[in-house]
């Protein structure tokens, strides 16, 4: 007996007649008849009496209606879960990604990408950018998402450059002003990232540039964590737009800063295996979300 005997079967013991299980399935009724007449020739037993113009299963026939719904339905779930995966709505991805982004851009893309995915899992595994870039030769995470300087050989790489912005507390004297410059912020309170990240020296010159003083009263390792003091009435940071964004729904303004302070984040993934169709839809979600960012 093969799977469309079985399918036939089914439809007429739940519709008591040819004629409307042919309907039901889109075939003709001589079709169906002739296909119940081979699967009792296989099975060795009838399946149907004819009674008031109705096909009645026999008792035999109730018996393997049960153990064939059953089977059938396990081949549906298994032809549900290959059109899932086919469709990258099924499945689980695996995203390394560094502090800031993990907090204060990925769940935005996640929390869309999961609504429409219900049966996909997304685990996040948060560490520095460095901690990530070490995980790159286990290939541990579908995609990663670092700081530069990040060493591209055996990576499938794309950069996304953008430009930073002010944060300052609500009741700051400047947060009238529509550009924040370091001319503005001579003496002003600053709240600077640590020495080793990539902004601490552009800032840092954008300062002697203006003749202006950069006073730093804090030093944080985390853009989010600038964020917080600002909002707190610390002082100033410049951080990337995720951050800011953030930032402006917790007390405080956000202004362009001028002149320009470049941050750079790098996608990546292995170059040596091919990529689910969740990582690379979730690539793609990443790459449409940070385009309007991009291009300010």
């Amino acid at each position: 007996m093969d799977l469309r005997q079985l399918e036939i079967f089914r439809a007429v013991i739940e519709n008591r007649s040819a004629t409307r299980a042919a309907a039901a399935l889109g075939v003709t009724q001589p079709a169906v008849s002739a296909q119940i007449a081979r699967l009792e020739q296989q099975v060795g037993f009838a399946l149907f009496q004819r009674s008031a113009g109705r096909l009645e299963p026999t008792s035999e026939a109730l018996l393997l209606y049960r153990e064939v719904t059953q089977s059938l339905s396990g081949i549906d779930r298994l032809s549900q879960a290959i059109l899932d995966i086919r469709q990258a709505q099924a499945g689980r991805l695996v995203i390394a990604s560094q502090p800031g982004a993990a907090i204060s851009l990925l769940p935005k893309i996640a929390a869309e990408f999961l609504r429409e995915r219900p049966g996909v899992t997304i685990r996040f595994v948060t560490r520095s950018s460095d901690t990530i870039k070490n995980l790159i030769p286990a290939e541990a995470f579908d995609l990663g998402l670092a700081e530069p300087p990040l060493d591209g050989s055996g990576l499938e790489v794309q950069r996304f450059r953008m430009r930073c912005l002010a944060v300052l507390p609500e009741a700051h004297p400047l947060a009238a002003q529509k550009v924040i410059t370091p001319r503005l912020l001579d003496g002003q309170p600053f709240i600077a990232m640590f020495r080793e990240h990539m902004t601490f020296h552009s800032v840092g010159r954008a300062f002697d540039e203006a003749g202006a003083r950069w006073n730093v009263c804090a030093e944080t390792e985390f853009f989010a964590t600038a964020c917080a003091l600002a909002a707190s009435g610390a002082g100033v940071c410049v951080v990337e737009p995720f951050a800011a964004a953030d930032a402006s729904a917790r007390g405080t303004v956000v202004r362009p800063f001028e002149p320009v302070i470049p941050y750079e984040l790098v996608l990546f993934r292995s170059a040596g295996r091919t990529p689910s169709r969740l990582a690379t839809e979730f690539a793609s979600a990443l790459d449409a979300y940070l385009a309007p960012i991009l291009n300010q």
